[in-house]
């Protein structure tokens, strides 16, 4: 999962993506990096780490110009380290800067393809760089010395039949202008808004909606799955379906964890729809358990807080918050091991013991992924003096790999694959387990919005709706992109043994 910003402006945008990009970054942690173009020449800054870090005053001082795009990074397919830091770069044709959200699932097939067909290079083991190139490849036989946005919609028709997965894409093009395309089922979300100003009208595209509140634009509309988006050097907004068979079928993943409950996505309003979770949930337990005994009702902080408050007013049980969150810790559920991750934990949240002590507390998740989370802070309420521990989550059990940009990529490693809940239950220390029904998740999304009709799912049911996964698939994904390996991975960088050759750009200028 990753943030991506792409700005057309009438003055210099480099605040305004150093901006949205700490309002994003909650998307991605890893790394960030902005370019810019200014008549034909494209500036640089891009490492490791968050927003705030990455960016000092003397990298914005020289980020110029009127185009820009930013990213924030989330790794799940390829390596990390500097030279997989987005934007990525491409020098022909033209010169071309992408940012990119979401995962390709034939990226294997496209990397021979690349190398073997199209002849073109590639650096890294980022699918981030696959589609670049892919992009770059069909853009440049056209053959154009100027091209016009005709080029560009048929080299993004191109990519939409050669590239399988989800991908949410902002770009530049050299003396051009900027560009944007959602892949066919709008797995990973991203909307553009409009600013205008006595100098002229401004546009920004995002992955999501609070970062154009934020920036002061006004939303126009959500990028249609299969859609094209391209701003000219004039300023001239130029959109175009650029797939046949497209079909909105948006991640469901977003709505209970990833995205911010301030964001608007694909018309539906993410906290409205964690309040109808919530409320939902609190059905099936009033159900399943009319005469319960739970004391107090307790979110997991922060993205369950409101489907526990919808919740306890739905059970009329006393919403506290019993756990006060260190605000400088990253997101444990993207960390890469199981031991930083349980170590992250207690770092991460305090219990209020007089919110435990002699209760019967009802835990509230948005969901449970790996259990490690989940075991620890069952344990931090038993230690508060709690005396029966209650867990409801939000979402249905994870129980299948995600392949399509959040890092669920091993099902050994899910705690609900191959379990009953009661096992589940037992094996995260609690003395009772409520999931959140599927048909209930997916109809708290499709309530802000009737019009769609199917939500990508897959971690839930296993239903990959880009049709070109099976087991062999997701076997060869735990091979590759198990803890053991990523901690391996990581170890080498510590140890300043880069697992990944990769040039980058450590200054701030690229030329193309």
């Amino acid at each position: 999962m990753c943030g991506v910003i792409g700005i057309f402006g009438v003055n210099d945008v480099n605040l305004s993506l150093y901006d949205a990009l700490t309002v994003l970054q909650h998307r991605g942690q890893d790394a960030a990096g902005i370019v810019t173009e200014k008549s034909g020449q494209f500036y640089q800054r891009k490492s490791d780490g968050l927003a705030r870090d990455v960016f000092h005053r003397r990298d914005m001082v020289q980020l110029v110009g009127n185009l820009g795009i930013g990213h924030v990074r989330y790794p799940t397919a390829g390596s990390s380290g500097p030279a997989l830091a987005q934007p990525l770069y491409v020098n022909s044709p033209y010169g071309i800067c992408i940012a990119h959200n979401g995962n390709l699932t034939n990226a294997d097939n496209l990397r021979r393809d690349i190398k073997g067909m199209d002849l073109r290079h590639l650096n890294t083991d980022s699918d981030t760089e696959i589609l670049l190139n892919v992009f770059a490849h069909e853009l440049q036989v056209r053959g154009k010395l100027l091209p016009d946005s005709r080029d560009i919609f048929s080299a993004v028709e191109h990519v939409h039949a050669r590239c399988k997965g989800a991908f949410a894409v902002v770009g530049l093009i050299a003396n051009q202008g900027l560009f944007a395309f959602r892949d066919r089922f709008g797995i990973r979300p991203l909307c553009y808004g409009r600013r205008k100003t006595s100098e002229g009208t401004e546009y920004a595209v995002v992955s999501e909606s609070v970062a154009l509140d934020s920036l002061g634009f006004d939303f126009v509309s959500d990028l249609k799955p299969g859609e094209a988006l391209f701003i000219d050097k004039a300023g001239n907004l130029h959109l175009r379906q650029c797939s046949d068979d497209a079909i909105l079928c948006p991640c469901i993943f977003e709505h209970v964890y990833f995205a911010r409950p301030d964001s608007m996505m694909d018309n539906i309003s993410v906290y409205k729809c964690r309040l109808r979770m919530g409320e939902r949930l609190a059905d099936k337990i009033l159900n399943s358990w009319p005469d319960h005994d739970i004391d107090v009702v307790i979110p997991i902080p922060d993205t369950s807080r409101v489907s526990a408050q919808a919740l306890a007013e739905r059970l009329g049980v006393k919403l506290r918050e019993g756990y006060m969150k260190n605000r400088y810790i990253g997101r444990t559920f993207i960390m890469p091991g199981q031991k930083e991750r349980k170590k992250s934990v207690r770092q991460k949240l305090n219990p209020v013991r007089l919110e435990f002590a002699d209760k019967n507390v009802l835990l509230v998740d948005d969901s449970i992924v790996r259990g490690t989370t989940s075991r620890e802070i069952i344990q931090m309420a038993r230690d508060a003096g709690a005396k029966k521990v209650y867990i409801a989550s939000a979402a249905p059990g994870v129980r299948f790999p995600n392949v399509y940009g959040i890092d669920m990529p091993v099902a050994s490693e899910l705690i609900a694959h191959g379990r009953t809940d009661e096992a589940v239950c037992e094996a995260i220390g609690a003395d009772w387990l409520i999931y959140q029904d599927l048909k209930d998740l997916v109809a708290a999304a499709s309530e802000g919005n009737p019009e769609i009709c199917r939500f990508e799912c897959s971690v839930f049911d296993g239903n990959y709706i880009t049709g070109d996964i099976d087991e062999d698939y997701l076997h060869n994904l735990e091979r590759l992109r198990n803890d053991v390996v990523k901690s391996a991975k990581q170890l080498a960088m510590d140890l300043g043994k880069p697992q990944a050759i990769g040039i980058f750009n450590a200054g701030l200028e690229v030329k193309g």
